[in-house]
């Protein structure tokens, strides 16, 4: 017997899980958040809800808002339910089960008319976002911002009627300059080096290209802070509505799981004040470079250095991948040979205890993150988690022989099949030119490294070339298990 989630039960629900202490009714606007994912409601919700429940900043409540079609999908679910969500925080030995409620609305996506009317409300002091590191517009390779993007250019010819999420927070903060309204600090809460940086060159970059002088005004009054954001949260599926229904008797259309542990450091850069989230854990810190720098690096590079390999292995869950003794090596090597040495010194933190943790959090079997969610996404993730970290061995004179590694993974991976000829299913924006280079690679492997747009500079190097090349001929000849021994033999290669 399960019990619908909504706030009329949360009377009935509270028996087997936590339910908010605050009355939702008496919760207000204040943020405006684009990309209600699995992410969002598992950190920045997270963190809201815990202030929300000590009695404090009950005015930065959250509206919703998205512009994809999976946008509107999101949002029928969530209504459903009163814009509840159960949350289920997994450690290794234990489970518990949350109700969160700090979204009072979902605007409708694709409403553009009465998305920038919420936005231009000077009750809203913030736009968050999680829109997901192929959200921002920008040139792989170079790293910078893309105008020439269609979206970008048809959102640049017709700014009173944006599709895009910069056209309407372009559009929100016109309305509010015209009213006098102080604008809102613009905060991603992305994956993304520099993610404020990112996201003020994305608004910025698109006014511009319609309204030099609005650009400039943007550039001057509003706050883009940066942010460095952690928390694993997989995606959901029937396995995971099923678990909430059996074992919390809860029937919710699209709840969250994620581990125990959560991480968000934040410039304390605020245009029209902001919650007092330090109260509830949030680090508030002058500088989050370094921060973010560790995290993407060890974190994120981890995720996408044992993705590839285990996906070939026809491993399905992130947690057996790191039960694997082989790839588990694999990743410490290359984290204690290649990542680590190369990460500027983080305030009162123990690099090599910071990737402990890592693998504690990657060996919990509770979270069922899986494989294919790591892999997804490659040509946004690649030169983000893994080409920096290349790029700056290489500027300082050093091998790069298990980084290349993890870049002809990836190339194997999208040849298509695994070791044991299984067919492997993309999910990658350019997918299908990656396929077509990784296949003439088997005979050429310049030919993947010809996709300038991901490589760029790093391409060029003669020592990555030539490590790489012998990577992907190993694994064509002998099998991602015996290549990644012969890398931790330190053999590949020779």
């Amino acid at each position: 017997m399960t019990t619908k989630l909504s706030l009329a039960n949360l009377n009935a629900i509270k028996a087997t899980a936590a339910v908010p202490a605050y009355d939702r009714s008496k919760l207000k606007a204040g943020i405006v958040h684009f990309g209600v994912g699995n992410f969002h409601r598992a950190h920045q919700a997270i963190y809201l809800d815990d202030l929300f429940n000590t009695g404090k900043d009950l005015d930065w409540a959250i509206v919703g808002a998205g512009v994809l079609p999976s946008d509107e999908s999101m949002r029928t679910k969530l209504e459903e339910q009163d814009f509840l969500t159960t949350v289920v925080e997994q450690d290794n030995n234990k489970s518990a089960a949350r109700i969160t409620a700090p979204m009072i609305d979902y605007l409708r996506p694709g409403n553009a008319a009465a998305t920038i009317a919420q936005l231009a409300d000077p009750a809203i002091r913030i736009v968050s976002l999680t829109i997901t590191e192929g959200g921002y517009f920008i040139d792989p390779a170079s790293g910078k911002f893309n105008p020439g993007h269609p979206a970008i250019v048809a959102d640049s010819r017709n700014p009173s009627d944006p599709k895009t999420v910069f056209g309407l927070i372009i559009a929100g903060l016109k309305a509010r300059r015209d009213k006098g309204i102080a604008p809102f600090t613009v905060m991603s809460c992305d994956n993304i080096p520099g993610n404020g940086e990112v996201t003020h060159a994305a608004v910025s970059g698109l006014a511009r290209l319609s309204d030099p002088a609005f650009a400039d005004w943007i550039d001057a009054s509003v706050a883009f802070p940066n942010a460095m954001v952690d928390r694993i949260t997989p995606a959901t599926g029937p396995r995971e509505i099923g678990i909430v229904a059996d074992d919390y008797g809860i029937e919710d259309n699209w709840p969250v799981f994620c581990e125990e542990f959560k991480q968000w450091v934040l410039e304390d850069r605020f245009t029209a004040g902001r919650p007092a989230l330090e109260t509830v854990g949030v680090q508030f810190v002058p500088e989050v470079a370094p921060y973010e720098h560790m995290k993407i690096r060890i974190l994120n590079g981890g995720h996408a250095a044992i993705a590839y390999p285990a996906a070939l292995l026809d491993i399905h869950f992130v947690h057996e991948a790191m039960e694997d003794e082989t790839v588990r090596a694999f990743l410490a090597k290359l984290e204690h040979d290649e990542i680590i040495p190369v990460i500027p010194p983080v305030p009162n933190t123990d690099l090599n205890a910071y990737f402990k943790q890592v693998e504690t959090r990657l060996l919990n079997p509770k979270i069922g993150d899986t494989i294919p969610r790591l892999a997804q996404d490659g040509s946004n993730r690649q030169p983000k988690f893994i080409l920096p970290t290349t790029s700056d061995r290489l500027r300082r004179g050093e091998d790069v022989i298990g980084l290349s590694l993890v870049s002809a993974l990836w190339c194997r991976y999208f040849a298509g099949t695994s070791d044991s000829g299984k067919a492997i299913t993309f999910n990658d924006a350019s997918a299908g030119r990656l396929h077509a280079a990784a296949l003439k690679a088997k005979d050429d492997p310049q030919a993947f490294l010809a996709l300038s747009d991901i490589f760029g500079e790093v391409a060029q190097s003669s020592l990555f070339q030539g490590r790489f090349a012998e990577a992907l001929r190993t694994l064509w000849d002998k099998g991602t298990r015996t290549t990644l021994q012969l890398y931790l033999d330190g053999k590949l290669g020779e």
